[in-house]
């Protein structure tokens, strides 16, 4: 029961003197106490009941609130028939630690409050019980086949009040009771916090808070024929596992009402493995078509295949006159630090023994849907195929300049807009979450090929692709992309460039400068950025970096003295843009 239902009941004789913002706390029981330090008698969600005989004065107040506020309690309620009015030192202690308060009028006994907690408590568990197994089999008999998740979510909200949602590993959503919509950012931290617990071992529900409301994490794991076993390493399910989250905190649900919830996820996992194996005709496409560019099969013969694909992947269009390849490389540290297939730290597990190629794929699937697209059949134009450690995806455009496909198939108004995939936005909605499921441990790098409108091209976009994810890799951050527009820079020739080779480069010319900033303080490093960025302008770079430019001058002048090379020269120029580059 709630505490405001507490204060309503006018036969109980409570007056609120403070804590109306809490009065939406459960109580699960009361305990009646004077004692100065009773917290060896609280488990939590009590309502204690107080003669205040443990004040000798105002100072007792404060800590006696502040054990109880520490046990969890969910109310404290003072009588007046000892001292009166409730000494004001109480109320503000009670403030301080956001307990609501109660004065208790002095003709109604304790007696009569606890007969009335435990009464409405008590039946409140039995009425819980007596439902669960009715409810248990309506869920059953109404199942996802009937309707899909939102059947599901439907019966939770109006036999549960619960309000609840089906998330992607990155939060996106995939199912939601009626027209209640999770925000993008609320399913993304959600989803980060769901993928921290499941990678620490927690066990679950995950309780999460957003924006002040307290969320219950369940896992959704895939238990269909072709599902991994429990025992595995949890790192080869983490990144594709949906999860449901219930607006409750169900720290103190009753075990019938979990085991509700637990058979709620094993319904919508039915669902998932359902779609997943609709999603195999696709998978097969893509995997057929990627066999034959690396074969070097004739165009014609890729022709065709395509032909078939794209009614699959764009319905209505009939061909899709440009495509564009992704490749995704999930990738697992060893204890050691070594960059493998990796395993779970302690899991006694070798790098080998995880697959990296169907992790890659599951979660390539996943990133090529819009974020702003919610429901699973928006993955319906997605084909991925995986080859050892890597996942390659065949994405399918409408011809640029032409209206995109909408939800059902449609043409979306508005102008022209270009299609294509962007290295540097696909990741935008999906980062944080994704490197809390990576953890320590795990790096998930992409790389994004430029349009090709021919069969004769796909070779060349799937080799683009693989050197823009070869150049993402060499950059720090556990999730990161390029797109093909960087493969005309330097930046493609540097991840090429042997480790000992750079590490020589770079200390040759920047630990001078590093050697003497540690000891002066003097910021050459940060001087020598900016002066490069602004490509030798000295009064812009001052004006950036707030100097005098005879300031800058002089820091300019220790740089070269202390490197033996001359700003004033491109071939040192480039050279320090490079190493800092490098380093």
């Amino acid at each position: 029961m709630r505490l405001r239902a507490l204060l309503e009941t006018d036969a109980l004789g409570l007056r609120l003197l403070g804590g109306e913002d809490e009065l939406d706390r459960s109580v699960r029981g009361v305990m009646t106490t004077d004692l100065r330090d009773p917290s060896r008698y609280l488990s939590g969600g009590e309502l204690v009941l107080t003669g205040l005989a443990w004040r000798r004065d105002a100072a007792d107040s404060e800590p006696f609130v502040r054990i109880l506020a520490g046990a969890g309690v969910a109310g404290l309620a003072a009588g007046e028939a000892e001292l009166g009015d409730i000494p004001a030192d109480l109320v503000e202690a009670c403030a301080r630690h956001r307990l609501p308060l109660f004065a208790v009028h002095e003709t109604v006994a304790f007696a009569t409050i606890t007969e009335h907690v435990v009464r409405q408590v008590s039946g409140e568990r039995a009425g819980d019980l007596a439902a669960v197994v009715d409810r248990h089999r309506r869920l059953m008999t109404s199942g996802p086949a009937g309707g899909g998740p939102e059947v599901v979510l439907d019966l939770l909200g109006t036999d549960l009040d619960l309000h609840a949602w089906v998330l992607s590993p990155t939060g996106r959503q995939i199912a939601g009771a009626g027209e209640t919509s999770l925000p993008g950012p609320v399913g993304a931290a959600l989803a980060g916090h769901h993928l921290a617990a499941v990678r620490t071992g927690r066990r679950a529900p995950h309780r999460a808070t957003v924006d002040g409301t307290a969320y219950s994490l369940f896992p959704i794991r895939n238990s269909g024929r072709g599902a991994l076993p429990a025992s595995r390493d949890v790192r080869e399910s983490v990144l594709s596992d949906w999860l449901l989250a219930v607006e409750a905190d169900a720290s103190d649900w009753p075990p019938a009402r979990l085991d509700l919830l637990q058979g709620v996820t094993q319904l919508i996992a039915v669902e998932r493995d359902r779609r997943d194996a609709a999603r195999t005709v696709r998978r097969r496409l893509a995997q057929e078509v990627l066999e034959l560019v690396q074969t070097g099969a004739p165009p014609a013969e890729i022709a065709a295949r395509l032909r078939v694909a794209a009614p699959v992947l764009l319905p209505g269009l009939g061909s899709a006159p440009h495509w564009q390849v992704v490749v995704a490389r999930v990738e697992w540290s060893d204890a050691e630090g070594r960059s493998a297939g990796g395993a779970q730290a302690g899991s006694g597990a070798s790098g080998s023994e995880i697959a990296g190629g169907p992790v890659a794929q599951a979660l390539l699937e996943e990133i090529l849907v819009d974020p702003a697209v919610t429901g699973p059949d928006s993955a319906d134009r997605i084909a991925v195929a995986h080859t050892g450690e890597e996942a390659v995806a065949l994405v399918p455009l409408p011809a640029v300049g032409a209206p995109a496909p909408d939800r059902d198939g449609g043409r979306a108004e508005g102008p022209d807009r270009d299609p294509a995939l962007h290295a540097d936005v696909l990741l935008a909605a999906v980062r944080e979450p994704l490197s809390a499921g990576l953890a320590d441990d795990g790096r998930l790098t992409l790389g994004v090929s430029a349009a090709v409108h021919s069969p004769e091209g796909l070779r060349g976009a799937l080799e683009e692709a693989r050197h823009a994810r070869r150049v993402a890799a060499a950059r720090p951050g556990r999730v990161c992309a390029a797109g093909h527009h960087e493969l005309a820079s330097h930046v493609l020739l540097l991840p090429f460039v042997p480790d000992d080779v750079r590490r020589a480069f770079t200390a040759r010319l920047l630990d001078p400068l590093r050697e003497y900033d540690r000891r002066h303080r003097a910021e050459l490093i940060p001087t020598l950025e900016t002066f490069l960025d602004c490509d030798g302008s000295w009064t812009r770079c001052a004006a950036r970096l707030h100097l005098h430019v005879n300031t800058l001058r002089y820091r300019v002048g220790r740089i070269e003295q202390l490197t033996g090379r001359d700003l004033s020269r491109l071939e040192d120029k480039l050279d320090f843009f490079l190493a800092l580059r490098m380093s």
